[in-house]
């Protein structure tokens, strides 16, 4: 699996076939290892019982039970013939002193030099020991007979000698050798099979795996409709219908959550354009009762026409946060003069000697009039509600990832954002003043900022300035995305 799943050398698939090739690989080794030990004692057992049985035999051979006087150099010789005749050995005969002491034949007698230790257990009965020399291993034996009479009064002259015999093992070493190679190409070939075999297996076992995955990944983006085939009757099966079952119930919970969010976006909107126009209407006739009231009734005259004009104001917005969320905004783009824009708005409600403006004078974006117009007007009236002079705007050119565009600051002078909005303060109907029971202000002209920012592409990010007050950052492309004006077709 790639992504999430980690790099290639630690994927799922990486980590099963290393353990199943781990196991088959010791599993090949175990079992070389015990077949070489196995064969390698039998083959040296075989070679040590061959050359023993030879002196054991030899010895019963050549050596008379009654053995005639000063013989001993005839049998040494006959015992020398017989034991060397056999290829890569070596033998040589020595007599007993007559006080019975033993001596290691000489270091050139034979293929490996002899002990005393040696010589003298030899001296009791047949012995023997493996020696490796110069590389070569040999097998050295050494005998003395026994069951034989010598004469009582010159024994010496009836003893027969001491046997020594050097075989060399090279044969069953070549062997040995020839065994091991032919031991490390099965392994080879073993270990060459068991990756074949277990990429084959986490194959077959990952491709479940993977099915899942790129359901669950469609799933995340939304397409609520897919499903898992499910093969089989093991533990992945069982998971695939598990995954099943829960895309089944996500998606008739997303259905009906976007039904009921529809009919209520559609609630919103058939309500608000149905009181658009009785609004109207009274706004306009309460203006007419409240110019003609009398003093005692003037102020609630004018009470409830300022309600009522703010109940049409709340109806305005709801109705362009409907547009919003059915997608129907769209955008009538112009190529706009960012000095005049500003302008035109401070001077259609009357806040042109309220705010400084700093910018220059001929800077050009494409844009919507608008609700530029509607961004700078929320966002300098909140400014003007909630802050304290002086409120500036200040504007100019400003790249983004490479992108060409302008940014427009509005700053005031007041205590700033509270800390617990600075991050929802874009929100609906999220107010500086939570507790209050009424407002000016409809909780929603921050928001429908935010989404005319958005519409053309760009940003809008509020915060506290260094030295107090709300600091809101506008930035908007120079030419907003999927805008063909000027493209050659």
């Amino acid at each position: 699996m790639t992504g999430d799943a980690g790099s290639p050398l630690t994927g799922l698939r990486v980590r099963l076939a290393a353990a199943f090739t781990a196991v088959a690989l010791l599993a090949a080794l175990m079992a070389s290892g015990i077949s070489y030990v196995l064969l390698r004692r039998v083959m040296l057992q075989r070679a040590q019982d061959a050359v023993l049985s030879e002196v054991r035999d030899t010895l019963a051979r050549q050596i008379p039970p009654r053995l005639p006087p000063d013989s001993a150099d005839l049998i040494r010789a006959q015992l020398v013939e017989v034991l060397a005749a056999g290829p890569g050995r070596r033998a040589f005969a020595m007599p007993i002193t007559p006080d019975g002491t033993v001596h290691p034949p000489p270091p050139d007698a034979l293929d490996v030099p002899v002990s005393r230790d040696f010589a003298r257990r030899a001296a009791r009965g047949v012995v023997f020991q493996r020696v490796v020399r110069n590389g070569t291993p040999y097998l050295l034996v050494g005998a003395r007979a026994t069951g034989y009479e010598i004469t009582a009064d010159e024994p010496w002259r009836t003893t027969p000698p001491m046997v020594f015999v050097s075989a060399s093992l090279s044969r069953e070493a070549a062997d040995l050798r020839l065994f091991t190679r032919a031991l490390l190409i099965a392994d080879a070939l073993a270990l060459v099979s068991a990756v074949g075999f277990a990429l084959l297996a986490t194959r077959g076992v990952l491709r479940p795996v993977r099915r899942l995955g790129a359901a669950a990944r469609a799933l995340g983006e939304g397409e609520l409709e897919t499903r898992v085939d499910v093969r089989g009757g093991d533990e992945l099966a069982d998971l695939a219908r598990t995954f099943n079952r829960t895309a089944e119930a996500l998606e008739r919970t997303v259905t009906e959550l976007r039904a009921m969010e529809a009919a209520s976006r559609r609630f919103v909107a058939d309500v608000s354009h149905e009181l658009r126009t009785p609004l109207t209407s009274m706004i306009a006739v309460i203006d007419v009762l409240a110019e003609h009231a009398a003093d005692e009734n003037g102020d609630a005259a004018r009470l409830v026409a300022g309600e009522t004009r703010r109940l049409g104001r709340l109806v305005e917005h709801l109705i362009e946060i409907s547009r919003f969320d059915a997608g129907a905004a769209a955008l009538v783009l112009d190529e706009a003069n960012l000095a005049d824009a500003v302008a035109g708005t401070l001077d259609a409600r009357g806040w042109r000697d309220d705010v400084a403006v700093h910018g220059p004078p001929d800077l050009f974006a494409r844009l919507d009039p608008r609700r530029f117009d509607v961004v700078i007007a929320n966002l300098v009236g909140n400014a003007l509600r909630h802050g304290s002079p002086p409120v500036a705007v200040r504007f100019g050119p400003a790249d983004r990832d490479g992108v060409a565009g302008v940014t427009v600051i509005v700053t005031d002078q007041g205590p700033g954002l509270p800390a617990d909005l600075v991050d929802v303060v874009f929100d609906r109907f999220v107010k500086s003043d939570a507790a209050r029971s009424r407002s000016d202000g409809s909780g929603l002209g921050l928001s429908i900022a935010k989404e005319n920012a958005v519409l053309h592409g760009g940003t809008l990010t509020a915060a506290n300035g260094a030295e107090g007050g709300a600091v809101f950052t506008l930035w908007l492309p120079a030419r907003p995305p999927g805008d063909g004006e000027g493209e050659t077709p």
